[in-house]
């Protein structure tokens, strides 16, 4: 069953307060068994936007659902012609100070897994093996009718083959790789096909309005069950596919730890909220834990 998707999350007044206090982010990576949780605030930093908070894409952005991308041939033309411009900045993106943060957590053996809700490949560019991709990932591409995938960056160069006039300028990048183009400047953009089939062809993510594998949804809970701690990076939890692990934890009696400068959907289950800017913060971490930054 697919859901309608939430965009949207006003939070009441009584949630607790952030707090500027690393040490219990500290001490429970010292413990170990921490199961990190991420969301786009780990990557704004990368130069890819955040759907929510300060200058979040949903402020000017509808993101494409996937009823709208499987209702017509119009809604995946928009698509792709702006998904074909955005994955040129999301190819370029490198990882910040966050990624690399986790990426020596996991390194040093402080972590028990990664749970991911972007889909930039960032955590494992910065060297972070073991990566549960929640929403799937921008890299690959699927096609509907005989589910083969293929690599987004062999479509890449067959759209670039044949829209070679095709040279908008984007007034922004989103979250999902989406660029913002008017109607006008995706006209008569050309849509390709499954080599294998001629099957419709998309990006091998979870769209809003669809749901998230069960059986990877199964393997999470796994992760939440075999972990001391859920530490939560940059997602507001608005939506229940990383919100339902939050609860989890907290159900289970474990130490729920969130890192978000805004507050968040989860911030009631949680033992602290850590209100500061993620890059800086996780880097403080590391070096309380007199952890080296590769790359940074």
């Amino acid at each position: 069953m697919r859901t309608r998707p939430t965009l949207h999350w006003t939070p009441p007044p009584d949630l607790p307060p952030g707090t500027s206090d690393l040490r219990p982010v500290v001490d429970a990576l010292s413990a170990g068994r921490v199961l990190v949780l991420s969301g786009a605030g780990v990557s704004t930093e990368s130069g890819i936007p955040a759907y929510r908070g300060e200058g979040g894409s949903l402020s000017r952005h509808t993101p494409m659902t996937y009823q709208d991308f499987t209702a017509g041939a119009q809604a995946r033309r928009r698509y792709w012609a702006r998904s074909h411009l955005g994955w040129r900045t999301f190819g370029r993106a490198r990882p910040n100070a966050g990624h690399q943060a986790v990426a020596a957590f996991a390194r040093h053996g402080l972590l028990s897994g990664v749970i991911t809700q972007n889909v930039d490949g960032l955590h494992q560019a910065a060297g972070t093996e073991e990566v549960v991709e929640l929403h799937g990932s921008l890299a690959r591409v699927r096609c509907l009718a005989c589910d083969a995938i293929t690599s987004r960056q062999d479509l890449s160069v067959r759209l670039e083959e044949a829209n070679a006039a095709f040279e908008p300028v984007a007034a922004g990048i989103n979250p999902d790789g989406d660029a913002d183009l008017s109607d006008e400047q995706v006209a008569g953009f050309r849509v390709l096909p499954c080599v294998d089939c001629g099957g419709i062809l998309k990006p091998d993510v979870v769209f809003f309005g669809e749901t998230v594998p069960a059986q990877r949804i199964e393997y999470c809970r796994q992760l939440v069950r075999e972990a001391s701690t859920l530490l939560v990076l940059g997602s507001s939890l608005t939506v229940m596919s990383g919100l339902r692990f939050v609860r989890q934890a907290a159900q289970a009696g474990k130490r729920v730890l969130i890192i978000n400068r805004d507050p968040t959907r989860g911030d009631q289950l949680a033992h602290t909220r850590v209100s500061l800017p993620l890059g800086t913060t996780l880097r403080s971490v590391a070096d309380a834990l007199d952890l080296p930054l590769d790359g940074v």
